[in-house]
Order: structure tokens, then sequence, then C-alpha cells
């Protein structure tokens, strides 16, 4: 059995980070997303919104982007036809594929996958029935090559029910972003004109549900489990990417009528071999006249360093840096020094 150097250590990232007037993401009502923290309403972005608009930011920094589907078998079937199927024989083989694998559910499957799932279809003689689900699963793991074409697979995850040897741990870990306060939403009251009215007044009247908040999102990547399936240069550039990610990544609702484009306040970024530790921001900050941002920084370093002391030697820190701060230490400096510390 190979050794994994990198077993059990992580990149975590503490990211405080402050948005205006937005309705980042929306509940089933449409108004912002909220939870109860300390006893108070504090905002919200789910973990699955923030994580789409990283994913989807991956392919700004050369990342190819697995599928994510329920329409496989035109997947499997395109890649049938391109391994010298007839069309007749490509659909057989791409909707047995298909069934075999997926069960109107999404599944995450990368181009080198299908290709390979092809080649084996071409092996029995693009016959369908004589395709096993248990061989699809070894030729598809066989084929996983995250550096290539599912990087996003490695760090997201993946669960295939129908073919549990398919399955892949997720990388990174994402929680749910909170305001590091308390929030109460507001309401804007808008009216729209029609051009060609006679009359005057409104055409139109509606409200729309807003907060603003400084959030606190906390995300951690295990670089043991992106090992386990890449080179130690893919992992740099693994690093690179999704760093890079996470500091553009917005999410994407109302951006035309509510923008919320504003980058990263502070970050204090941490590499380690201990339990991973999140901030509670139990006790809600207190703006004092000066926001919420400087409070909130002045909170969440206090409360790791005071972790730090108490944890010893199982905090396990192997290195820890903040930004935000210097202004002499970019996005790309913090990407070089987290990328050194895979040999």
């Amino acid at each position: 059995m190979v050794s994994n150097p990198y077993q059990k250590i992580r990149i975590e990232y503490h990211i405080l980070q402050s948005f205006p007037v937005t309705c980042l993401n929306r509940d089933d009502v449409g108004a912002p997303k909220t939870a109860v923290v300390g006893g108070v309403t504090r905002a919200r972005v789910s973990s699955q919104c923030w994580k789409r608009q990283v994913r989807l930011a991956l392919q700004d920094f050369g990342v190819k982007l697995a599928s994510r589907t329920k329409h496989v078998a035109p997947l499997f079937r395109a890649a049938c036809e391109q391994a010298g199927a007839s069309a007749e024989q490509a659909e057989a083989c791409g909707t047995k594929i298909a069934d075999l694998l997926s069960d109107d559910t999404l599944l995450f499957i990368s181009d080198s996958e299908a290709t390979s799932l092809a080649a084996y279809a071409a092996e029995v003689g693009f016959e369908a029935d004589k395709l096993k689900d248990k061989e699809l699963a070894k030729r598809a793991k066989k084929a996983l090559t995250p550096a290539t074409d599912a990087l996003d697979i490695a760090l997201f995850g993946r669960m295939v029910a129908k073919a549990a040897d398919m399955n892949i741990e997720a990388a990174a870990c994402f929680s749910h972003a909170l305001s590091t306060h308390k929030v109460s939403n507001e309401i804007d009251f808008f009216t729209a004109l029609d051009d060609q009215a006679e009359e005057p007044g409104a055409a139109h009247m509606g409200t729309l549900e807003f907060n603003s908040a400084t959030y606190y999102r906390y995300i951690s990547l295990d670089l043991g489990q992106l090992a386990a399936s890449m080179e130690p240069d893919d992992i740099r550039t693994a690093i690179a990417a999704f760093t890079y990610a996470l500091y553009q990544a917005v999410p994407a609702a109302r951006q035309t009528t509510q923008s919320g484009a504003s980058p990263w306040d502070f970050a204090r970024v941490l590499v380690r071999r201990g339990q991973r530790l999140q901030v509670p921001f139990d006790a809600p900050v207190k703006a004092k006249g000066e926001g919420y941002a400087a409070p909130s920084i002045e909170a969440l370093t206090t409360y790791l360093d005071k972790k730090e002391r108490l944890s010893g030697s199982l905090f396990g820190k192997l290195g820890c840096y903040d930004w935000g701060l210097d202004e002499t230490f970019s996005i790309d400096d913090l990407v070089q020094a987290l990328q050194n510390h895979v040999q």
C-alpha cells in the first residue's frame, strides 16, 4: 500500500465577506435565507448555493468540468457513436449504460469516463444486453482523471447508488455562510411604469426582500483525499484553482437588481493536521459605530488564537496565513504559500 504523505492534512479557509443590499440566496418564497444562531436571526447562504458558484468559477482557472446531469443517456450515446457504433447501437447502449448507472438522479460523469464506458461497449460489439453494471463501475473508476477533466468530482464528491465503486469522497467541505451578527430582512417596495400607457401612475407594483451582512464562510480542503488520486503537481494546480474560485465566486441571485460583487474582507487560512475547527460566532458581533467587518475580524482571530492555545499539540498547525490586512500580501501570494506545502 502506497503511503499518503498528506493524510489528515487539510487547508482551512476562514473567510469574512461583507455585502450591502443583496438577496444572495432565496428561500421558497423569494426571501433571503436565514438561520437562528446564538438566539438571534442571522443571514444565511446555503453551502450548496456557494459550492455551485465555486464549481462554475473553476472554469475561469483552466479547469475542465465534468457533467452533472440527469440527461446521461445522450452523453453516453454520443460517446458510443464516437467509438464507432451505429446510431441504433449507440441509442441502445447509451440507454442501457444510463439505466445501469443512474435512476432519475443527477450523475457526475467526466468525458474520460464516458469514453472508457463507450470503449467497453465496443469490446462487447455494442450489444447492450452484454453490458454489466460491475464492469461499468470498474472501467469508470480506472478511467477517472481528476487532473484532466474531473477535478470538480474530486473536490465535491460523487455518490452513485447503483454503482458504489464509482463513489468518491469529497475533498472539499463547505459550511453554510452565516452573518456574524443579527440581521433582519427588509422590504423593497417598487413600481414599474408602462412606456405606452397614456394614464399616469404605476402599471405594476411589488415587493422584494433583502438584507445586508458580513458573512463568515468556512471551507476545508482535504489534501490527503486529493493525494489519493492526484500527483503533487496536480494537487498544487487544484489548490490554486480552488482558492481563486473561492475568492471570485459569488451567488448569482438578483445580481441585476441588487448587485452583490464584494470581495473578501479578511481570511485566515490554516494548514493543519488537527480536527476541523469552525468558528461558531455564537455571540453576535456588535457594530459599535464601525460596521461589522472590523469587529468580526477581531472575533474570528481571537477565537482561533484561543483554540490554538487550548488545543496545544493537537491543533496540528503547519501554516497560518492572514489575508486582507497586509496590502503587500495578495491573493496570488496566498496561493503560492499554500502550494508550498505540497512537495
